[in-house]
């Protein structure tokens, strides 16, 4: 350990406008939730700043603090609103409360989205003063907190508190880069709209919230070293490629993780029966599973408690949003061969009526071989890790992943495209060596994965105990974050070195 390390503690404001457990939506939400503790355990000073949505569990606020009252200038107008204190799990949480843009049905959508969130970023600098709290990073996240390094250098860069205040962005999927008409610069996020500003911010006659902030930050990251590199093609970069490209020197990947107590099938409260050490117990999840959707339990399969996989009839299983994103088109494209095959497919998501049609219409047509529940289930995804033999993720892109992680946890082996955090977290099966802990396959082809389902059905049908070899090595696969944490936080230091 180095002298600076040793004295300087590192103050880190973590800016994003979700986190679990107070309100998450996915895997954005996910690492609001835990990256901040796991930060804090490698000494970093960090505290957690969100809008305080009505969305949010009142239990989980119990114990918060008003601070104060602060009025903040959007563009023209002046709003009001409180901060709040919550210290939780051994993290320090400030909310933004304001009634008028987060006490709403929904957290995204709205129809005045740029001016909620300029209000929060803008929020969020101003009441730092008062909090006594100067950080050397502010950490922001997506284009919700994309405003923070353009206001730091379009507007608070001449107030001697913002002095040496470092920004690090991370993108976690570039698809969502805050579109807004250009009327907002002036309007709502109150900036002059200068020569460089305006190069920064304009796309395509419109203002790219996101694309300003990668020019502003002084590092980038994204959260996969694979995706990293994929959205400087133009295939995946989704018209940014090139802004990514010539700021390529400030870029890093840096894999999520998942919260490894939260998904611990040991100690997984939702799950039918826990998992031992000395005794893995996916096939009595599996039996009971199967009768609570009402999918027959497979033929000559070994009577629940014996054995740990059903020699007869796999479960797959898809947990995610039914979008194009996730493949579905690919799904869609060989579903009757899929079916065709000895196996059960257990499906939870929802997304584009498109696809959720068709999941009605194919759970009709094959009730004996499909289940599938349109929505979202905490208790029924969990159990669903816990029973599936193995989860399909055909993703066209994936940032990151967090569903092929959380299903090694439980011995669920992925078969996923290689893409982005797919090809950095699963390692394909070897039948040579025995090394991988799932299947996966290169191309965007529907052939391409209907022929890995079935290579990854024969094994587990024939050999059993390469299955076994693969089902204990996903076990072993480690997500937890404090490997990202540990990455983050040697960044946070080169910027503040």
């Amino acid at each position: 350990m180095t002298h600076w390390e040793r004295v300087i503690v590192l103050k880190v404001l973590y800016v994003i406008s979700e986190a679990a457990p107070f309100l998450t939506t996915g895997g954005l939400g996910e690492a609001g939730g835990s990256l901040p503790a796991a930060l804090s355990s490698q000494g970093a000073e960090i505290c957690v700043m969100l809008p305080m949505y009505s969305a949010i569990d009142p239990e989980l606020l119990e114990g918060k603090e008003y601070l104060f009252d602060i009025s903040v200038n959007v563009s023209w107008r002046t709003v009001g609103c409180c901060i709040e204190s919550l210290k939780y799990n051994g993290v320090q949480y400030y909310f933004v409360n304001c009634d008028y843009y987060f006490n709403r049905e929904g957290v995204y959508g709205h129809f005045d989205e740029a001016e909620r969130f300029s209000f929060f970023c803008r929020a969020v600098l101003d009441c730092l003063p008062r909090l006594g709290f100067k950080p050397d990073v502010i950490h922001c996240h997506d284009w919700q907190s994309a405003l923070i390094p353009i206001l730091l250098n379009n507007g608070y860069q001449h107030d001697p508190f913002y002095y040496d205040v470092k920004t690090v962005f991370t993108v976690h999927n570039i698809k969502y880069q805050g579109v807004f008409s250009s009327a907002i610069v002036e309007d709502v996020c109150g900036l002059e709209s200068t020569p460089e500003l305006w190069e920064r911010l304009e796309f395509f006659g419109a203002v790219n919230l996101v694309k300003a902030a990668i020019y502003y930050a002084n590092k980038v990251t994204t959260v996969s070293p694979s995706y990293v590199l994929e959205i400087q093609d133009p295939y995946f970069g989704e018209n940014l490629d090139g802004v990514l490209r010539a700021n390529s020197y400030k870029l890093s990947g840096i894999l999520n993780g998942i919260d490894t107590q939260k998904y611990d099938p040991q100690r997984d409260p939702y799950i039918f029966v826990p998992y031992r050490s000395s005794q893995l117990k996916k096939a009595e999840n599996k039996a009971k599973l199967q009768a609570q959707l009402g999918l027959p339990a497979g033929g000559d399969s070994a009577s629940p408690g014996e054995g740990f996989f059903n020699e007869r009839v796999p479960m797959l299983a898809s947990i995610g949003r039914l979008v194009d994103q996730k493949g579905l088109d690919l799904f869609r494209g060989v579903f009757d061969e899929i079916m065709s095959m000895d196996l059960q497919l257990v499906v939870l998501g929802s997304g584009d009526y498109i696809y959720e049609d068709f999941l009605r219409e194919m759970a009709h047509r094959y009730p004996h071989k499909l289940a599938i529940y349109i929505g979202y289930d905490v208790q029924l995804a969990h159990r669903i890790y816990a029973a599936a033999d193995m989860l399909l993720m055909p993703s066209r892109f994936e940032p990151c992943g967090v569903a092929q992680m959380i299903g090694m946890r439980y011995g669920t082996i992925p078969i996923v495209r290689e893409t982005g955090g797919l090809k950095d977290t699963v390692q394909p099966y070897n039948e040579v060596t025995g090394e991988g802990n799932g299947f996966s396959f290169a191309n965007y082809n529907a052939h391409e994965f209907l022929e890995t389902i079935q290579r990854a059905v024969n094994v587990y049908r024939y050999e059993e105990v390469a299955w076994k070899g693969l089902f204990e090595n996903a076990r072993k696969s480690k997500f937890d974050w404090k490997d990202s944490a540990a990455k983050y936080m040697v960044l946070f230091k080169e910027l503040v070195q």
